[in-house]
């Protein structure tokens, strides 16, 4: 194992963690794409690159259970970059059919990418703020056999993910009040989305 990338994968997840808890703190997270938390997630992005073109993704093997989920969990941050995105679920499915990585990390990576695309999520775990000011999935493919899936990419039920988002938000302080004017909120993400590449 290559200890030094684990800490190294890890310390960025933590620096971006700790800016975004900053952003909530003072409701700036809630205001559109904050340009300092898209810079680091970028420059996140580039440092990961560069580390799958020299040693290829970096799974269990390489940096451990934890260094392979903050590998994933910059590919989730980059929302800005809509190739780099794609590119990385390829190369996380492959990891995932050796048994390098976990299923659960392609559910969640393909649902960020419909939902970043405008179109409904696989597996439901992405999410916004519903009418009710509460956090809620947003539109999932046959809604009806989504558990099924989920059983398959070892997630836990739908309602459960539902009842553990919502503490994790309450927790992380995104809920406590939830962002204002939700339908401007979504037409500003929907003209972002247009604007960055994600949708025609």
């Amino acid at each position: 194992m290559d200890q030094s990338l684990r800490q190294k994968l890890i310390g960025m997840v933590e620096d971006a963690r700790r800016l975004r808890a900053v952003l909530a703190a003072d409701g700036s997270l809630f205001q559109g794409y904050n340009e300092q938390l898209r810079n680091l997630h970028n420059t996140h992005a580039k440092t990961l690159a560069d580390i799958v073109d020299a040693k290829g993704w970096p799974g269990r093997m390489l940096v451990g259970e934890d260094g392979a989920a903050a590998a994933w969990m910059i590919v989730q941050q980059a929302i800005g970059l809509p190739r780099f995105m794609r590119a990385c679920l390829e190369v996380i499915e492959a990891a995932a059919s050796k048994g390098d990585v976990p299923r659960w990390q392609v559910a969640l990576l393909t649902d960020r990418i419909c939902w970043l695309e405008g179109r409904p999520q696989i597996y439901g775990t992405q999410f916004d703020w519903d009418a009710n000011g509460e956090l809620s999935p947003v539109p999932i493919a046959d809604e009806a056999s989504v558990d099924a899936r989920r059983a398959l990419s070892d997630l836990i039920p739908l309602i459960d993910g539902i009842r553990q988002r919502r503490t994790e938000a309450q927790q992380n302080g995104e809920s406590a009040p939830p962002p204002a004017e939700a339908a401007a909120r979504r037409k500003d993400f929907d003209e972002w989305a247009k604007a960055i590449g994600w949708r025609s």
